[in-house]
């Protein structure tokens, strides 16, 4: 008896519209929020047709998860049955994202890495790093993150339901898988989330995060034994959540560019904020009042040197990585983006930051723009907590602007350089209402045409899913 071999590859199935009306996907701490900083809601606010999504898992699909941002979903199928469905009247497009059979060029992985080796000594713990972004005064004063929900987002997080160094009843909320992974969550395999966490949340002797009393859920979307665009498309769905959960900051220490089949790698005019669904995303998120940072990547001393995505995406905070004697690291992935953004915006401390080691809780040195980013992220859940009627954006160009290469910024490592918490908190009346006029300068411009909503920006028109019209 022949076995017949069915080989089942995952797709992103893009839909028409949203005929199916229902409230918004949002918690009553993320509609308060978008009311206190008068953030209307939109298409993009409401789920995916159910009865869509239906159709196709009745024709035989496996449903992974849905984009309310990009109006599609994640699905598992055959690609003769992703041919059936790409001729649905309700279907616009239908993408491979991963394919389950053996890669098409290679069978090695393509992760680009974001973390380094591993120093074990660790004598001067953390004050160094914090005080590098004059972190200290703010906590002495009392602003050490509470108040802000922050998300955390990786490919598995060992030991952090139990470390103590993260006092879990009182700070993390939960946490998200968007993956199929085999590996636990809390398993050996999420070394690196632990310790990005640990930059942010930490706290032991000798040893203290950049915001100890922010609350926190971690998310996981990265897939450990591939390298596919789906683990993209995982990120957008775990930016979606946790605007449905009022995140105020989301740190994400992940970086895509190059995947198992080398045909779906992507060219550097891609790296320009919109070319990508998880980059149109992390914009979206940042337009929702989030405030999102991203490490830059550590290919600065490698063939692919320039940032990677969503790194590329407007209106995030981009993290380069400098030591504690204010030297860029020359792994520090390179700028600008594509369409000539400064990139990274801002460095925090990524050669040898002190960490807490997943495995035993123990204090360690690490490199790696993956631990710049959450560094910075604790800054800003800081730096929020002191100017908790501020929004997103303020704070982002507060961070900006106190920056110590802010008038004469680099495009290529730097960018704009290190920021000053200290300065950013005492930032006049004055100042803080000319970030917010800059900031709405800014805003793209919204074009109605018939009963289509599209977006102007950059000269380009867009859709709602941010696709390029014209």
């Amino acid at each position: 008896m022949k076995l017949l071999l069915v080989i089942l590859n995952i797709f992103f199935v893009s839909f028409l519209d949203k005929p199916e009306k229902s409230a918004p996907a949002l918690s009553q701490r993320a509609l308060e929020q978008r009311a206190k900083w008068k953030i209307a809601t939109d298409e993009m606010d409401y789920p995916v047709c159910k009865m869509y999504m239906d159709s196709i898992c009745h024709m035989g699909a496996k449903l992974h998860h849905s984009s309310r941002w990009m109006n599609g979903a994640t699905m598992e199928m055959t690609d003769s049955l992703a041919d059936e469905v790409s001729k649905l009247k309700f279907v616009t497009d239908v993408e491979k994202t991963r394919e389950d059979g053996t890669p098409k060029n290679m069978n090695t992985k393509r992760k680009m890495p974001l973390w380094k080796t591993n120093y074990q000594d660790a004598t001067n713990f953390t004050d160094q790093q914090l005080a590098l972004f004059n972190l200290t005064p703010l906590h002495e004063l009392g602003f050490e993150g509470q108040g802000i929900l922050m998300a955390v987002c990786d490919g598995a997080f060992q030991n952090a339901n139990t470390l103590t160094c993260f006092r879990q009843n009182e700070l993390q909320k939960g946490h998200f898988d968007f993956t199929d992974e085999k590996y636990d969550f809390y398993g050996e395999k999420g070394s690196h989330g632990t310790q990005c966490l640990s930059t942010i949340s930490g706290m032991c002797e000798g040893f203290k995060g950049a915001a100890t009393k922010a609350q926190y859920y971690l998310m996981r979307s990265e897939e450990n034994d591939t390298e596919s665009p789906k683990e993209m498309d995982n990120l957008v769905v775990a930016l979606e959540t946790a605007d449905s959960l009022g995140v105020n900051v989301f740190s994400v220490s992940l970086g895509y560019a190059k995947f198992d089949n080398e045909d779906w790698t992507l060219p550097k005019s891609a790296l320009d904020g919109v070319s990508t669904r998880v980059s149109r995303a992390a914009t979206i998120a940042a337009r929702k009042g989030m405030l999102v940072c991203v490490a830059a990547g550590n290919e600065g001393s490698d063939s692919w040197h320039t940032i990677s995505v969503p790194a590329d995406a407007d209106s995030v905070l981009t993290v380069g990585a400098v030591g504690v004697d204010s030297i860029i690291g020359a792994f520090s992935s390179f700028g600008p983006s594509a369409d000539g953004r400064i990139k990274p915006e801002v460095c925090a401390v990524g050669v040898k930051t002190t960490l807490v080691r997943s495995s035993d809780g123990t204090i360690i040195r690490s490199n790696g723009t993956s631990y710049a980013t959450p560094l910075l992220a604790g800054l800003a859940a800081s730096l929020w907590s002191a100017l908790p009627d501020e929004n997103a954006m303020q704070i982002r160009e507060r961070i900006i602007s106190s920056a110590d290469r802010y008038d004469n910024p680099d495009e290529n490592q730097y960018g704009y350089g290190i920021p000053d918490a200290w300065k950013a908190y005492k930032m006049g009346d004055e100042q803080s209402t000319e970030l917010l006029q800059n900031m709405e300068i800014e805003q793209p411009s919204k074009i109605i045409r018939g009963e289509q909503i599209l977006i102007f920006r950059h000269g380009h028109i867009y859709n709602l899913a941010g696709q390029r019209i014209e």
